[in-house]
């Protein structure tokens, strides 16, 4: 018993000690290249000199043994290890940030950048809008908006590589928050020159019919709640990579979509399409906004959160 206290104790002591050697002021610095991925920009947020911060990240490479950046056009580009230490440094230094005293947010001075994931066909409805929305609040802070939701969102939320997700999908693990938005009003989308529809469709009609529908294999399939139906699944003439592609194809051909109603309204004249009701009646589906758990003490992730929690409200 003895001899495995005094083994277990040394190594306690011994990564103490290399704790204890580094700077740990190298973090912050690494925390701010990745966000800006611009060695001049990371510095001007740090209130640090450019030749500082391009020492610091020689530093950092020697503590990690890796070249962390490479040249990428006129920035830098994370390396695959730069990437796997992001998530849990970010969440490290943000704990401590939310235990120090006075800790607050300033939007008017703040140049922190958010990261958001927004599934199709909802970016074409809302990235303009929270664009505009901040820019509203802050000239300073910035936004980095992903179309497409991947299929590990969930540990890139855990290790805020992303911090919000707006989605029709929850995350169903009790470590994730899902709050309401609104609900999108289902509709099907078919040509003005479809020869068999008019201001009504059956429910025969709608199975008898070919389809267009996004890709179930995508992650953020829009389609995939409504061709588990094995009868409607089997009518999918054409799969698109996004709703945009489907409603395109529906324009040129005799093919129908199921699609939000306004995302219709909103290329009704461009694509000469129009909206047929379902006829189930009136269908929705609800759009949510998503973070992790470990971030609702992060005084600047409650700033953005609040701003995201009225999207629709002002369209």
């Amino acid at each position: 018993m003895t001899k495995y206290n005094s083994v277990t104790t040394g190594k306690k002591e011994s990564c103490d000690v290399q704790l204890r050697s580094v700077d740990l002021n190298l973090l912050t610095v690494f925390d701010a290249v990745m966000q800006m991925q611009n060695i001049t920009r990371a510095a001007q947020a740090l209130g640090m000199s450019q030749p500082a911060v391009s020492n610091a990240v020689a530093r950092l490479k020697t503590m990690f043994d890796d070249e962390l950046f490479v040249r990428y056009g006129r920035g830098i580009q994370p390396t695959a290890r730069a990437k796997q230490l992001f998530g849990p440094l970010r969440q490290a230094l943000q704990i401590v940030h939310n235990e120090l005293p006075g800790v607050g947010f300033d939007p008017d001075n703040s140049t922190r950048v958010f990261n958001l994931s927004i599934c199709s066909p909802l970016d074409i409805r809302l990235a303009a809008q929270i664009v505009g929305q901040i820019k509203k609040h802050s000239s300073n802070i910035e936004v980095v908006i992903k179309t497409q939701i991947s299929n590990d969102i969930e540990k890139q939320l855990k290790y805020q590589e992303i911090e919000f997700v707006i989605s029709y999908t929850q995350l169903e693990s009790p470590d994730f928050h899902n709050y309401p938005l609104f609900n999108d009003e289902l509709v099907l989308a078919v040509s003005n020159h479809h020869p068999r529809i008019g201001k009504r469709i059956t429910q025969q009609q709608l199975q008898e019919e070919r389809h267009a529908i996004v890709a179930l294999e995508n992650a953020d399939s829009f389609s995939k709640p409504y061709y588990e139906n094995k009868e409607l699944l089997r009518s999918v003439s054409y799969q698109g990579t996004d709703l945009n592609s489907v409603l395109n194809i529906v324009s040129q051909t005799y093919l129908v979509a199921i699609v939000p109603k306004w995302m219709v309204e909103h290329y009704s004249e461009q694509l000469n399409i129009c909206s047929v009701p379902l006829p189930d009646g009136r269908i929705s589906r609800p759009c949510y906004l998503i973070w992790h758990g470990s971030t609702d003490r992060d005084k600047g992730h409650q700033w953005m959160k609040s701003l995201l929690s009225h999207l629709g409200e002002r369209e």
